[in-house]
């Protein structure tokens, strides 16, 4: 979503490139902005900058993409989308959104294994920063990524493919925009495939785990009303359960693990119109559909919002979820809704889910930075003793140095960084505090 649709800020003047991240808690420091129509034009001014980052759908609610040089929009460039059958592959513009590339891509009668709840946000950005969907065996965005192509800082393209770079392209998939502005990718792609969609109202906790295995995607959501006192833990029941089922999959019974079924369409986050949202009452539908939790033509989420996340290993989710209970009444009180989702384990050294099967705890804030900071560091403190993953596109204030403890192939990213920009021409101020030269 460009920072034009209905949210602040805008874009630069005469140059189509926003001045605000997304949730509008950022103004780029951009000195100047661009928006290259040509690749070749892209690769001079890469070329020829001190400081530059790339800027997609500004979808991050952090500085990970500021810079007080260049900022430059890859939406002026071709938005191709090539397909190849006998591979099973799509080769897609960077600056293309989800949305648009699953329509396009299920026209052509293929899918991508997952998407993430919203559609709006661009592929290189989104495998950049590791997003994901939901499902016990279902990977994260970056896992699709067979090939990039990539502008180096000298300007040079560089092309790294999964067959050929090995280990090494492990370490360049999920790169937060510190290799090198990515200007393509080729994702693996199957079949297509239909959805349907069932929402739960009232999931015990104690069924957590049967929950996440009864469905292909399955996100959970819980408002942490009911009070630290709450014998069955703040979190003990689960407000709603989005099940998202292969069609011709058999629909839960009536009685499914305590629940009710939802008389209408919802959405998670109180006093939303549900109309924002994908169909659901078990409605069959395309993949790009149903996967995602907001449709492409409306405004994701709430919109006025801030967002962390924190990857936990899969088998600590009851203890993370226990040791969040004290804090129950203090993350009421800046919350709009909370997201329990599992991710399936990659071998991407900068992806939260590497070597680890992972429970993602998302929280969507009130818009409220200074009311969120002080929760937010309780919350930290609480999930330290599981080795907390941030997602690295979101508010987090972990330190830097159980960032990198926490990632086995961290100082191998810091020296792959080290060799494709030595001056640091990709840099921001984040990464300078979290990534160490």
């Amino acid at each position: 979503m460009d920072a034009t649709d209905g949210k602040p800020g805008g874009t630069g003047p005469g140059t189509g490139v926003p001045e605000r991240n997304w949730a509008g808690n950022v103004r780029y420091a951009a000195a100047r902005r661009h928006r290259p129509t040509g690749l070749d034009e892209l690769r001079s001014l890469v070329a020829g900058s001190d400081r530059i980052r790339a800027v997609g759908t500004g979808h991050s609610f952090n500085r990970l993409g500021d810079t007080a040089g260049d900022l430059v929009s890859l939406a002026g460039l071709p938005q191709t989308v090539e397909v190849d059958r006998e591979r099973a592959t799509v080769t897609v513009a960077a600056a293309m959104r989800y949305g648009d590339l699953a329509t396009r891509l299920h026209a052509a009668g293929f899918a991508l294994p997952t998407m993430a709840s919203l559609p709006h946000i661009s592929v290189a950005g989104a495998v950049a920063t590791a997003t994901h969907g939901s499902g016990d065996g279902i990977g994260n965005l970056a896992t699709a990524v067979s090939a990039l192509e990539l502008v180096t800082a000298d300007g040079d393209l560089l092309t790294v493919r999964r067959d050929a770079d090995g280990d090494r392209f492990a370490g360049m998939v999920v790169a937060l925009g510190a290799l090198g502005v990515v200007t393509r990718l080729t994702l693996d792609v199957v079949p297509a495939f239909e959805v349907r969609q069932y929402v739960r109202l009232g999931l015990p906790r104690a069924a957590l785990d049967e929950a996440f295995a009864s469905a292909y995607s399955v996100s959970l959501f819980t408002d942490w009303r009911g009070g630290a006192d709450d014998p069955r833990g703040a979190a003990g029941r689960i407000g709603q359960v989005w099940r998202k089922q292969l069609a011709d999959a058999p629909p839960p019974p009536a009685d499914w693990l305590g629940t009710t079924a939802a008389a209408g369409p919802v959405h998670p986050v109180p006093g939303m119109p549900a109309q924002n949202c994908t169909a659901q009452l078990g409605e069959p539908g395309p993949w790009h559909e149903r996967l995602p939790h907001f449709r492409l033509g409306f405004t994701p989420s709430s919109g006025d919002e801030l967002q962390s996340e924190y990857h936990l290993p899969r088998a600590a989710a009851a203890g993370a979820l226990a040791a969040l209970d004290p804090l129950a009444d203090r993350i009421a009180a800046v919350l709009q809704i909370c997201e329990l989702r599992t991710v399936a384990a990659d071998e991407l050294w900068l992806s939260p889910q590497y070597g680890r099967d992972s429970l993602a705890v998302h929280f969507t804030w009130i818009g409220d930075g200074d009311a969120v900071a002080p929760v937010l560091a309780e919350v930290e403190r609480a999930l330290a003793p599981f080795v907390p993953r941030p997602h690295w596109g979101k508010v987090f204030t972990l330190d830097p140095a159980a960032v990198a403890a926490a990632y086995p192939r961290f100082a191998d990213f810091a020296a792959l960084a080290r060799e494709l920009d030595p001056a640091g021409k990709f840099r921001t101020d984040l990464l300078d505090r979290y990534l160490p030269r």
